[in-house]
C-alpha cells in the first residue's frame, strides 16, 4: 500500500521552502524530496515550479 500523507493543503513554512531549495540544488529526485518533506510529489513539484527550481529527473 502506498504511503499516506496526513497533511492536506498545508501552507509551506519558511523552513520547508529552504529545505526544498537545498535538496533541489543537491540534485535529489522528486520522490526523495517529497518523502523528506512529508509532502506529495505533486505539491513539491508545484512549489518548485513557483520558485523557479528545477528538480532532477532520474532515469
Amino acid at each position: 500500500m502506498a504511503e499516506r500523507f496526513e497533511r492536506h493543503r498545508q501552507a509551506w513554512t519558511a523552513a520547508e521552502i529552504q529545505k526544498l531549495h537545498t535538496l533541489a540544488k543537491k540534485g535529489m529526485a522528486l520522490k526523495a524530496i517529497a518523502k523528506a518533506l512529508t509532502r506529495s510529489e505533486e505539491s513539491v513539484k508545484d512549489r518548485a515550479k513557483a520558485d523557479g527550481l528545477s528538480i532532477a529527473k532520474l532515469r
